[in-house]
């Protein structure tokens, strides 16, 4: 039996089922099919028709598609990729994995996204891709990147693990002209229980990132069914998203306005809750616009309070030690006082969807007890 009862505001984050994902699953199991399947490519075909583009390719991560674009845009040894370091380290991984080198930029200090100036004036001879990051969930808007790198031969990967069903404008984010990266992990906005997506520009990267997916081989599986052979034309991945993964996505897809509904309810409560607090700033990620995947505030002493959190059995977390910091970054550090700034202030709070809002009242009362104890010194009850 799976258990679906609802967690509290000790988690930080909680996947989120409606229930008809294991009745959904339960139908992917008893096909007797478990890989890729007719499943995989209908989950396909319905992301396209929701975000309004021509194609949708799954694979198994959102660190799977950014390491596939790259691939897909032909980023390898020797080239620059221009990504912020507030963002989780699988963005940096996947730069590595093709063989590059990450060129860490700031990032805005109020929205702890990228500004179009600072990309462009990060560029150097060696930069073959720009990977923005839409950190929360927000909308950035790509516009003058785009304009300015694709008369250069710049690829701009957008990283908008945070942000499926965000939009800008009158676009969804994966529309917008960028190859665009999602992810459906666990707590994502939309989960398959693990999983990504890629959004290609052309149809000829569509066909490049299939293949890419599926160890280079050009055939589909329906295809390799009805011949005695196939063909193996380049480098490639076991990144085929399996149909009972898929499943899951397609029942959360089929609920997906009310997890819109939901999650900018929940934000705007923890805004109109904390607007009553001194001492701390609240991530602004434009609710009108995003689909917010975190909600966090700036506060100084960030560690003590996060330690009076946790002393409480509030679920509160950070995201993300910048990646120039990290151990295994450390070759391509470089001063960012910014982002620096914001990864010693950033502090996350609990954001899902069992949340209630005495769950979130909770939450903002214990904050402001610790940021106090924090300040003074004294312990408040």
């Amino acid at each position: 039996m799976i258990n679906l009862s609802r967690p509290d505001a000790r988690r930080n984050a909680s996947p989120y089922l409606y229930g008809q994902e294991v009745a959904a699953v339960a139908q992917a199991l008893e096909s007797g099919q478990y890989g890729h399947t007719s499943v995989t490519e209908e989950f396909e075909q319905r992301i396209a028709e929701f975000l309004g583009v021509h194609d949708a390719v799954a694979v198994t991560s959102g660190t799977a598609a950014l390491h596939t674009a790259l691939l897909a845009t032909g980023v390898g040894p020797g080239d620059e990729v221009i990504v912020p370091s507030m963002t989780f380290c699988a963005t940096v991984q996947a730069i590595l994995a093709v063989g590059a080198t990450p060129r860490f930029i700031e990032i805005n200090p109020i929205t702890l996204c990228v500004d179009h100036q600072l990309v462009l004036d990060a560029v150097t001879a060696a930069t073959a891709a720009v990977v923005p990051v839409l950190f929360g969930g927000r909308a950035v808007d790509l516009g003058p990147i785009l304009c300015e790198l694709d008369e250069r031969g710049i690829a701009v990967i957008e990283d908008a693990a945070h942000a499926f069903g965000s939009h800008n404008g009158t676009r969804h984010v994966g529309a917008t002209g960028a190859l665009t990266c999602f992810s459906f992990g666990p707590i994502k906005n939309l989960t398959c229980g693990q999983g990504g997506m890629v959004i290609p520009r052309t149809p000829e990267e569509a066909d490049t990132v299939r293949r890419l997916r599926l160890l280079g081989v050009t055939q589909s599986q329906t295809e390799r069914a009805n011949t005695t052979d196939y063909q193996v034309e380049g480098f490639g991945l076991r990144y085929q998203l399996s149909g009972i993964n898929a499943a899951i996505g397609l029942t959360q897809l089929d609920h997906f306005d009310t997890t819109v509904e939901t999650r900018r309810r929940l934000w705007c409560t923890y805004r109109d809750a904390l607007s009553a607090l001194g001492g701390m700033t609240l991530v602004d990620v434009g609710p009108q616009t995003a689909v917010p995947h975190l909600c966090q505030v700036r506060v100084p002493q960030r560690d003590q309070v996060f330690q009076e959190m946790r002393s409480r059995e509030i679920g509160v977390g950070v995201h993300y030690p910048p990646n120039h910091l990290q151990g295994a970054f450390a070759p391509w550090r470089r001063a960012l006082p910014v982002t620096e700034k914001a990864g010693q202030e950033i502090l996350s709070l609990p954001f899902h969807q069992h949340l209630t809002e005495d769950d979130i009242a909770h939450v903002v009362s214990s904050l402001g007890r610790a940021v106090e104890t924090a300040r003074t010194g004294r312990s408040t009850s």
